[in-house]
């Protein structure tokens, strides 16, 4: 039996492929979108997945003051945050945030999927959102990604 024909390949930064896709959010719901967006940026959907490296493509989202959230948790959940001094914790809605910085809402939910560790942080640089349908990013040549959620 040749033992070669079933080797593990790992990726690394000469051998990956990254790509530039576009998603458009609007009417997305925001769990099932951040899923899927956390999943490409850290490429679980390539055959050569590898945990260590950054292998996932880069993603930029569209329309993302249109993104939608079931239920009431448009008015009931709650985001925290605290300014670094004594008693200095906020809290706003995510109709609060959506009304004031709408890319916020995805950015945190996209982040919140990602490892806790370095490789989360670098990975985190490859997501770009936009409220608009324009981006500056055309010179990447991205292809729209077609999330059938």
């Amino acid at each position: 039996m040749n033992t070669l024909s079933y080797k593990s390949r790992m990726l690394n930064s000469e051998t990956r492929d990254k790509k530039w896709y576009v998603v458009d959010a609007e009417g997305q719901v925001l769990g099932r979108l951040s899923s899927r967006i956390a999943m490409i940026i850290r490429g679980k959907h390539k055959p050569g997945y590898t945990p260590h490296t950054d292998c996932g493509d880069n993603v930029i989202v569209l329309n993302a003051d249109k993104v939608v959230m079931t239920a009431n948790k448009i008015a009931n959940r709650t985001y925290l945050r605290h300014t670094g001094f004594p008693g200095g914790q906020r809290s706003r809605t995510a109709q609060e945030i959506l009304n004031r910085n709408p890319e916020r809402l995805i950015e945190h939910a996209v982040k919140g999927m990602l490892p806790k560790n370095r490789l989360g942080r670098r990975l985190f640089t490859n997501l770009y959102v936009y409220t608009g349908t324009e981006h500056p990013h055309v010179a990447q040549q991205p292809k729209e990604l077609k999330l059938d959620l």
